[in-house]
Formats: structure tokens, sequence, C-alpha cells
């Protein structure tokens, strides 16, 4: 649904601390606190998950999930996938 990585980068953009994003999604500054420490996908109540999500979307940010395509191309951050490290000839 959404990671740690993703709401970091949702709070950033929107130029937010996590109490701010705590009061905008109606849940505790200890939970936003634990959601974004998750390794990976943040796990919660689906309530907690859904006014969280909720929240970021009436503020503007749309999560992309994994290999899905934006739907309306506005700015945004995402991980690419890692190419394979290419060797570069040397330079003499």
């Amino acid at each position: 649904m959404i990671t740690a990585a993703q709401m970091r980068a949702a709070r950033a953009m929107l130029g937010i601390d996590q109490r701010s994003l705590a009061e905008m999604c109606g849940l505790s500054l200890p939970t936003i606190q634990r959601m974004e420490a998750s390794d990976g996908v943040v796990r919660g109540n689906v309530d907690s998950l859904m006014k969280l999500v909720g929240a970021l979307h009436d503020a503007g940010i749309e999560l992309i999930a994994e290999g899905a395509t934006s739907s309306d191309g506005g700015r945004g951050v995402r991980l690419a996938t890692l190419a394979p490290r290419r060797e570069r000839p040397h330079r003499t």
C-alpha cells in the first residue's frame, strides 16, 4: 500500500514534519514515527493506513505502486529499478 520511503518522500515534497503529518491525518506522532521506521511496506491497522493515504491524497500526493504509471503526469519522485552497472572504459 505505502512504504516508509514513500511517506518520507511525501512529507519532503509537502515540506512538512512528522507532527504536521500526524495532525493532517488525525493520528498520533508516535504512530507516524513507527510507520516511518518500518522496513519496506508500512504495517498498521487498516483505519490508520486509510487515514494516512487519504490525507496525503487530499494534500496532492499521488502514491505510485511499483511498476505502475502516474495517472496525472505531475511532478514527482520515483525510485528507478537498478540496472546492472556497466564497466566504463579506462581513459589513457
